[in-house]
């Protein structure tokens, strides 16, 4: 089914990527969306990055703007979503894709400067995302809001600030969905499990000194469903249902795209 997003207009912010051999999710989102006949607008810190994903965009024949942001600065995620006003006329989703977590470390060993980063980034810009566009989404009569949390949010794996960051942002989420169904404004959250992409994979493989080969082949082995990571598509499938009107009475939900990784854990 074609044209599920036809007549939006859609910020992704996070839509540049680290670079590596895959897709990164929120390129892969800002690429989906707009195949799917959403107007968008791709944000990231990295305006190149941002300006590749519009390239790819437009090459398939979509319509996508680039726009420069840092959203740990308020002033930039006020200035996204009148951006957005100015290039797609309106807004109906915002699709919420930043996150970082190198530096992190277990509670007896982060140091105090990398966890105010990374709590900054992953959930100080989420909230300032979301604080500039529910007036103007309350305006419009409504939208969709899809937040990109982590299976580390429930699942400890010694990287404490990205945990809690990751708790928060489905926290943020749920409190967002409660308090805002009533101007027809829908809050959502994915936490992808062990996904393939240049983050996940050249970043870790960079950190620990390790080949791109055997992160990839340990990630997979930890996967319940089919021993393999999933990849950037999936979570863009999944933010693309979400963000749509297949959703409409859908608000408040934390989808798990993990393989079976949280059934696992139970």
């Amino acid at each position: 089914m074609a044209g599920r997003l036809e007549g939006k207009a859609a910020a992704v912010v996070g839509a540049g990527q680290t670079p590596g051999t895959t897709i990164g999710n929120g390129r892969a989102t800002a690429i989906l969306f707009a195949r799917e006949g959403a107007r968008v607008l791709c944000v990231d810190r990295d305006l190149a990055s941002a300006r590749e994903t519009v390239a790819m965009i437009k090459q398939e024949g979509g319509t996508a703007f680039a726009f420069a942001a840092d959203i740990t600065a308020e002033a930039n995620c006020a200035a996204l979503v009148a951006e957005s006003g100015a290039k797609l006329g309106r807004l109906d989703i915002l699709h919420n894709n930043v996150g970082i977590g190198t530096g992190d470390g277990s509670v007896q060993r982060l140091e105090e400067a990398n966890w105010e980063r990374i709590l900054s980034v992953n959930l100080k810009g989420m909230w300032l995302t979301i604080k500039h566009v529910l007036p103007v989404m309350r305006a419009q009569g409504g939208g969709a809001i899809v937040n990109i949390s982590s299976l580390a949010a429930i699942a400890p794996a010694g990287l404490i600030a990205y945990e809690v960051s990751k708790a928060g942002v489905n926290k943020l989420t749920t409190s967002t969905a409660a308090l805002n169904a009533r101007h027809m404004i829908r809050c959502n959250a994915i936490m992808p499990g062990l996904m393939d992409t240049p983050m996940a994979i050249e970043t870790i493989a960079k950190a620990r000194g390790e080949s791109v080969e055997a992160v990839r082949a340990a990630r997979n082995a930890r996967v319940p469903l089919g021993a393999k990571m999933g990849d950037a598509w999936d979570v863009a499938y999944a933010a693309l249902f979400l963000a749509s009107d297949e959703a409409k009475f859908i608000t408040g939900v934390v989808l798990a795209v993990d393989g079976g990784g949280s059934v696992r854990r139970g």
